[in-house]
């Protein structure tokens, strides 16, 4: 893949491309040719439909090889190591795993040039559709409009959570004003982001055909971005009632059909798309069947392999790259939890059984992750395998909202003893995979997270806004007032109005 070390703006500009490809070359080299495409598309349905599927294609980063957000951010948590082949494997994870970031090393303008991609796609979409294209009918001009404006609100959350004080525009930028951007508060961009949620959350519909719409976005979907939205302000009242919605009653079914599947290994079968309890799901396949020429345009989940143990002889698995292993803070926490065998690939224990042989990586644990573990059941048949692997990535699932309301509520001042909403909410999740209820305490909800939710990108965010980082990630060199926000990327600071954090000067 081209690393994009070009300016911030340049992001922005290559928006205009309309390339439908992940990480093209042509898509990262912006054009002047790409103006006049901007002037002159969207000049039917069928464009519009393309634009569209162009400010979807972003969040599709999340599995590509160097935008693989969510591998980038487990291995900066408690409960992975950034592990791979040595320490110069995948630089910019080790940065952030061992917090040696700074403003040309990590992980930042990975994670800064897919979110201002999607916003600047999304800015010159919503232009397009609010002065009308020609044969687009009123009911499918306002659909695609909420889209856009919850795919604009997904990359601007991404984006405010991760550098705090950012660039923030509404309308697509220009070569006389586009280096002129400057940071703005916080509050800014989260009451967009809100706005933006509301308004799509008023048009979107309940549901779509998973056969032949799965993944696009739907009211449950931006109502629990919303709450989730609430819940990183500390809006516990405003979080609480938008998760309310999309939980309906602790472990019925929601109004919106979502309810925690009955076998907790059933979330991540390759093979069970878009289930009752998936919110948020990106899609992968192995319909384009990927070689190495089609390098930073895979269909598939190449996390998959980056996450599956290096050099492996044996059952159940192919070989991987060995990146994320688990640590033994977590396996500890997890060996006795019945979600143990789908949360944990146990190589340790196949080589010691003499099941299985594998090659020890980098920062090698043993453990390895079992939710996206490139399982030999599932492997592409077309294509190269290490690139095609079908499984989606849950983003955001029904288990997560409900331990997220939870959570609202006791902050909110609810209570979480029998008898409360906190509780049920809580108990539903546990109750799952058999575990006995408990009282609904901060304490108790954010160690049920880790453990739910392990592996999923989720810890290192529940560390930072819940202020626990800087205990749990001392080790690690975390150093409090700085890491809890990436450094704003090097090449985004050169001709622009941008400046650094005060922490990384």
């Amino acid at each position: 893949m081209k690393r994009n070390t070009t300016y911030l703006t340049l992001s922005m500009i290559a928006a205009v491309l309309i390339g439908l490809g992940s990480c093209s070359d042509a898509f990262l080299d912006p054009d002047p040719k790409g103006t006049l495409m901007e002037e002159t598309y969207y000049s039917n349905p069928d464009e519009a439909l393309a634009g569209l599927v162009s400010v979807y294609d972003p969040i599709g980063w999340q599995t590509a090889v160097s935008y693989l957000n969510f591998g980038a951010v487990n291995s900066a948590s408690d409960d992975h190591v950034a592990g791979g082949g040595g320490p110069n494997d995948m630089e910019t994870w080790q940065r952030w795993s061992n917090y040696t970031l700074n403003e040309s090393q990590g992980p930042q303008q990975d994670y800064w040039n897919r979110n201002f991609t999607g916003v600047s796609r999304a800015n010159i979409f919503i232009q397009k559709l609010e002065a009308g294209i020609p044969g687009l009918s009123e009911a499918v001009t306002a659909r695609y409009l909420a889209e856009a404006k919850f795919l604009r609100g997904y990359f601007y959350f991404d984006l405010v959570r991760l550098f705090r004080n950012i660039p923030f525009y509404l309308e697509p930028l220009t070569t006389d004003n586009m280096r002129e951007q400057v940071q703005v508060d916080p509050t800014v961009v989260y009451a967009q982001i809100e706005q933006d949620l509301k308004d799509a959350l008023a048009v979107l519909p309940p549901t779509v055909p998973a056969a032949t719409e799965g993944g696009r976005a739907t009211k449950g979907m931006a109502q629990a971005l919303l709450g989730k939205v609430y819940l990183y302000q500390k809006k516990w009242t405003d979080a609480a009632r938008e998760l309310a919605v999309v939980n309906g009653t602790p472990g019925g079914t929601s109004e919106y059909g979502y309810r925690l599947l009955e076998n907790f290994e059933d979330v991540f079968r390759p093979d069970n798309k878009f289930h009752a309890e998936s919110i948020l799901e990106i899609v992968c396949s192995q319909g384009g069947a990927r070689t190495w020429d089609h390098w930073g345009q895979f269909y598939g989940n190449v996390a998959t392999t980056m996450f599956g143990p290096r050099g492996y002889s044996g059952p159940y698995y192919y070989s991987g790259w060995s990146f994320c292993p688990i640590t033994q803070e977590l396996y500890d926490l997890l060996h006795y939890d019945p979600r143990f065998k789908a949360t944990v690939a146990d190589l340790d224990s196949l080589e010691k059984n003499g099941i299985a042989q594998y090659e020890k990586g980098y920062m090698n644990t043993g453990w390895f992750i079992q939710k996206y573990a490139p399982l030999v059941e599932f492997a592409a048949t077309s294509g190269v395998r290490e690139l095609n692997y079908p499984q989606d990535y849950i983003e955001i699932r029904l288990a997560d909202t409900y331990l997220m309301e939870a959570e609202a509520l006791i902050e909110d001042g609810q209570g979480g003893g029998p008898g409360t909403r906190a509780y049920q909410l809580l108990n539903a999740v546990r109750g799952r995979v058999g575990l006995n209820p408990i009282e609904a305490t901060l304490d108790n909800i954010f160690l049920e997270r880790r453990k739910e939710l392990a592996t999923e990108g989720h810890r290192w965010y529940d560390l930072v806004r819940s202020g626990r980082a800087a205990t749990a990630l001392a080790s690690r060199g975390f150093v409090a007032g700085k890491h809890e926000v990436l450094p704003i990327p090097y090449a985004e600071l050169l001709n622009t109005q941008l400046v650094q954090h005060d922490a990384y000067k």
